[in-house]
């Protein structure tokens, strides 16, 4: 008779489904569904995101089984073979829903030697390479959009876009006088999408109800939908492009594009051609320490002018966004997940200032308890434990009137770590905008890391302030 061991060794593989034909070239899978319309009911979402989670517990579940009978070596190996398996086919379901659970594979791409390289390096093509529209389908939204087919309105206009990402495609152009732009068109019904997905997120958070921080919870992902349904909004996204522009100077070393307003809508966008790399093709050269720090330096001035001088801060960080250009400049070309600085939240974000710049513990408390609302009921000194935890790793490398490493892994791993302890243990309790703040925080700190850059925020925070006028003699102290 045969042992269990044998019975385990001779399972066959999982069957391989649709989502892994031709699997040793992803964009293989996404060119499938470029002649698909994105699927924009509720249920037909959950069904596909249902099938998905079924598949990636069958696939660990199997490894695991197998795995008690392997050697190390087998099991490494095959281990890695099921994180990439399971990769390609997150990357064919989101790549077919695209939208907002396209922005969480973006966000899982984010975390380089947390996630598992697998997932890294697949899900990064989300950045960048989501299925196209067909031709047929571009030339009909364009001619919604602006009365006419794109060859009579351009002087040229790539029927094959270069990029392609949640909520829409960007195409290489010219206008009749013969300067280059670039035209992100939005996929069709993408918007309803958004409001389909939260409403199924909140079905999967059911089980969260019963928790202390259900409401704060709610609070936060009707903030996150109302976020994401402004970024469909093109026309806002002009206007924010437009602010933000006005922000920056020649010798700031930072390219914002000026959008063409005779061609942009609600759902078409038509700005200058930006031309540079992305973050990995630039690390491909290898360029120097030097001038790591120095892109990045341009990337921490951006973040503060912005939060400062223009008091938005954008949340969309990620590198499909940025770009590296050929004389040093830094290119961004993306805004429009923003959020605005009202009264009530600037004053949070002076609270936090007056905690990083003071350093002292009991202005890091009352900023804490005034941004989560935690209190000095017992029950809350563990929240306010890691919080505390948390801040630390976040505000240390502004704190610090020092060089900071931000290629360091150990620092870098702990404060996701911490991140994810207070997710585990549903500390939620905190402004609706937590959520987006957070992402905003984590993008940059990624780029930052990635880059292996070391520099001194201190200085660059202290400049853009002091270009503001914004008064904090009260508890500042000469730091430079």
């Amino acid at each position: 008779m045969a042992t269990i061991s044998e019975l385990i060794r001779a399972l066959p593989e999982p069957a391989d489904d649709t989502a892994m034909e031709g699997a040793a070239c992803p964009q293989d899978l996404m060119a499938k569904w470029s002649l698909r319309p994105v699927p924009v009911g509720r249920f037909s979402r959950l069904r596909v995101l249902g099938t998905l989670q079924a598949k990636i517990g069958a696939a660990y579940l199997f490894h695991w089984l197998r795995g008690w009978f392997r050697n190390a070596d087998e099991n490494k190996r095959l281990l890695a073979e099921t994180h990439w398996r399971t990769a390609v086919r997150i990357l064919d379901t989101m790549s077919y829903l695209r939208g907002a659970v396209m922005k969480v594979g973006q966000m899982l791409a984010t975390f380089p030697d947390i996630t598992p390289r697998e997932f890294v390096e697949t899900l990064d093509q989300l950045y960048f390479r989501a299925p196209p529209m067909h031709w047929s389908l571009i030339e009909e939204l364009v001619f919604r959009e602006l009365g006419d087919d794109p060859d009579k309105l351009f002087g040229s206009f790539e029927k094959q876009a270069f990029a392609a990402a949640s909520l829409g495609q960007v195409h290489r152009a010219t206008l009749k006088s013969g300067q280059p732009v670039v035209v992100k068109i939005q996929y069709p019904g993408i918007a309803r999408t958004i409001r389909q997905d939260i409403r199924n997120l909140l079905l999967f958070l059911t089980p969260a109800r019963l928790s202390r921080d259900w409401d704060s919870t709610k609070d936060q992902l009707d903030d996150l939908r109302t976020r994401l349904e402004q970024e469909t909004d093109y026309e806002q996204e002009a206007a924010m492009l437009t602010k933000v522009r006005a922000l920056f100077r020649e010798d700031d070393g930072v390219v914002v594009p000026r959008v063409i307003p005779e061609f942009t809508t609600a759902r078409l966008l038509t700005m200058e051609r930006v031309d540079g790399v992305h973050l990995d093709q630039f690390l491909a050269n290898q360029p120097s320490q030097e001038v790591r720090n120095a892109y990045a330096c341009k990337m921490v001035r951006a973040w503060y002018r912005m939060m400062y001088a223009g008091r938005v801060i954008n949340c969309d960080v990620h590198p499909g966004n940025y770009l590296f250009l050929d004389d040093g400049r830094l290119g961004l070309i993306d805004f429009g997940f923003m959020l605005k600085l009202d009264e009530p939240l600037w004053s949070l974000m002076e609270s936090i200032d007056r905690a990083i710049t003071t350093g002292r513990l009991e202005d890091r408390v009352a900023a804490l308890k005034e941004w989560s609302w935690i209190s000095d009921d017992p029950a809350d000194q563990d929240r306010l434990r890691l919080s505390e935890q948390l801040a630390e790793c976040q505000w240390r490398a502004r704190s610090l009137a020092t060089e900071f490493d931000f290629g360091d892994e150990a620092d870098f791993r702990r404060g996701v770590d911490l991140f994810f302890e207070m997710v585990r243990k549903r500390y939620s309790r905190s402004r609706a905008c937590t959520p987006t703040i957070s992402r905003q925080y984590y993008g940059w700190r990624s780029l930052l890391y990635q880059l292996r850059a070391k520099i001194n925020l201190t200085p660059i925070a202290e400049e853009e302030i002091k270009a503001t006028g914004w008064d904090r003699s009260e508890y500042v102290r000469d730091r430079l």
